[in-house]
């Protein structure tokens, strides 16, 4: 019996030990990934820094300049836009490293499942933050501009302060846009069901006026820009979601029943 129980506790540990070391080789070429990308992306920082800021910077007024106010800031924060611009690329690699530890302990169905959702996830967090690029930060810059003439002030910002701004604001919108995910999830796993999801509609209209007004600048336009998409996705996840909905059998058993009543 002692033996027994010894080759089994020394299986399990030699089990535990495979996966730590497989979760280690799985880290390391996640993050060889994002490094070739940044390595190949270094040289352009600057423009990389440009190109982040243009919406910014097309809204300061003729002869407007962003500012420096940290000495190693002009060098450091191109480099983090640029180290986020190699993630956002390799995101795909880092995700298949993630799929391919998880995959081998998934039921089939599991997998069929995980695959579409994990695709979805990236393309609407990129759809997200493309959203606060083009749409949210050109609004929101012209807007704040506008009230720097009356008071006879010059909008100057600091590039570090913007990138924190940026970041922010790209995290809180790609994070909205994956709404409908977790509505889906939620509803597939049985957590949730579609029918309580739709009841407390109400309830997430209030708390996504709340949430953006915690996670946006003090202003109702941005506000607006974060909550109203995030009601919309909240619809599009209900919809969805109809398509993942586990049918309960009993339902279906009386259902026909019924009919043939």
């Amino acid at each position: 019996m002692t033996e027994n129980h010894s080759t089994e506790d020394s299986g399990l540990q030699e089990s535990f030990l495979s996966h730590l070391f497989e979760l280690r080789d799985r880290i390391i070429k996640a993050g060889l990934a994002v490094i070739v990308v940044f390595a190949c992306l270094v040289y352009w920082a600057p423009d990389i820094f440009h190109l982040f800021a243009q919406p910014l910077l097309n809204a300061l007024p003729a002869g407007g300049k962003m500012i420096v106010t940290d000495v190693t800031g002009s060098f450091f924060v191109p480099m983090k836009v640029t180290m986020l611009a190699a993630f956002m690329i390799a995101l795909p690699v880092v995700m298949y490293q993630l799929w391919a530890f998880i995959a081998p302990g998934l039921y089939m169905h599991e997998r069929k499942l995980i695959l579409p959702l994990v695709v979805s996830s990236y393309t609407l967090f990129i759809v997200g933050m493309a959203f606060a690029y083009f749409l949210v930060f050109p609004t929101v810059f012209k807007f704040m501009a506008s009230y720097n003439a009356p008071l006879g002030a010059e909008m100057s910002t600091d590039i570090d302060n913007y990138l924190s701004f940026a970041m922010t604001s790209f995290l809180a919108f790609g994070i909205t846009f994956e709404v409908p995910v977790v509505v889906v999830v939620l509803v597939r796993m049985g957590m949730v069901t579609l029918a309580k999801l739709k009841e407390i509609r109400p309830y997430v209209i209030v708390g996504a006026f709340i949430i953006a007004a915690v996670v946006t600048p003090p202003d109702v336009l941005s506000q607006l820009l974060l909550a109203i998409p995030m009601i919309v996705l909240y619809e599009i996840g209900l919809l969805a979601a109809r398509l993942y909905a586990p049918k309960d059998k009993e339902d279906q058993t009386s259902s026909t029943s019924d009919s043939s009543i």
